[in-house]
């Protein structure tokens, strides 16, 4: 899963990507896109990994993205480089003088509208060519498309509307009203404060980062940093909040599979059945797909230990079509 960093000039990109990813800007020119793997903080992984012991522990990863500025200079349309972007985080600058998030927001909205107009108005003009020539056209896909130019006409985010935005038929256009989106307000470091923004805070996942603060931490190693926090009385960093409400965000979950050889979250979107999540795991998991042998993550903390679970009876077995829920422990029985 892949996540955009955009905002306009001087709103601190770069410093929230570093800072997000403990990527240093040392070695990047301001020309390159930029692309790091991040792995989601998870204290339920911390705790499974302690219980079972296992060789190895996975965590849940996020990709961060950010477009050089030669990519965008190179483009006709500057929001290209973010189009295959799952979700994106909007960096909106709240420090020095004379700032102004409430418009800061609302301006890139307004370039993101034009951006996606811009796009739907010309697959519709196409549509109607082939209609004169008679070839047939995607009823569907056109009338889907017309709605999206009536809400975007009005300037309404795409995403607002979700049975429009989750359309089958429009996934191939990526367009960007539609995804996801954190507002993440980049702050003086004295300032945790959520800063003044009407209604934004109502319609939008927003979160305060004082990001010049976190890139600092995330230059320190694991103790600096906690001797660091711990000195100047900071409770704890956000950047771990940050990664795993980036996460959440794209509507995505986790669930685990445990023991001696691995402890791992497995990274799907909310609402996947149980066939379909077998399938993140291994395609012949999927396709020989018996049961699921599933268990919450609370059901067993409570427990203490799988033989306990048992005896208590919270192991349950499901079938394709359960709705995996976040947290759950999974163990699929299949045949193949």
């Amino acid at each position: 899963m892949k996540l955009g960093i955009i905002g306009l000039p001087l709103s601190g990109r770069s410093t929230t990507f570093e800072a997000l990813t403990r990527q240093g800007g040392e070695t990047a020119s301001r020309g390159e896109d930029r692309i790091a793997v991040v792995r989601v903080p998870d204290e339920r992984v911390d705790r499974l990994s302690l219980m079972f012991e296992p060789q190895k522990t996975i965590y849940a990863q996020v990709d961060y993205f950010l477009a050089g500025q030669g990519s965008q200079k190179k483009e006709a349309n500057p929001w290209l480089p973010v189009k295959d972007c799952d979700a994106l985080i909007h960096v909106v600058r709240n420090h020095g003088p004379d700032r102004t998030p409430a418009a800061d927001v609302r301006a890139v909205e307004q370039e993101l509208i034009l951006s996606d107009l811009v796009q739907v108005e010309k697959r519709l003009e196409r549509i109607e060519l082939d209609h004169r020539r008679g070839k047939k056209s995607n009823l569907e896909e056109q009338q889907l498309l017309t709605e999206c130019r009536r809400l975007l006409e009005a300037e309404t985010l795409l995403r607002r509307k979700p049975e429009l935005s989750d359309a089958k038929p429009l996934r191939g256009f990526a367009l960007l009203t539609a995804k996801p989106m954190l507002v993440l307000f980049n702050n003086e470091d004295g300032d945790p404060a959520l800063p003044a923004i009407g209604d934004i805070a109502d319609r939008e996942k927003c979160l305060v980062l004082r990001g010049k603060l976190e890139q600092e931490l995330a230059r320190m190693s694991e103790e600096d940093a906690a001797e660091f926090l711990k000195e100047y009385q900071i409770g704890t960093s956000a950047m771990g909040r940050m990664i795993r409400l980036s996460y959440e965000v794209m509507g995505l979950i986790a669930f685990f599979t445990v023991g001696s050889d691995e402890v791992r979250a497995w990274t799907i979107r909310r609402g996947t059945p149980a066939v379909e999540a077998a399938g993140a795991i291994h395609s012949d998991i999927q396709k020989g797909f018996i049961r699921a042998e599933v268990i919450s993550y609370e059901d067993l903390m409570a427990a203490g230990s799988t033989a306990e679970a048992r005896r208590r009876g919270t192991f349950r077995l499901e079938g394709k079509t359960y709705e995996v829920q976040d947290g759950d422990i999974i163990n699929f029985r299949f045949n193949v």
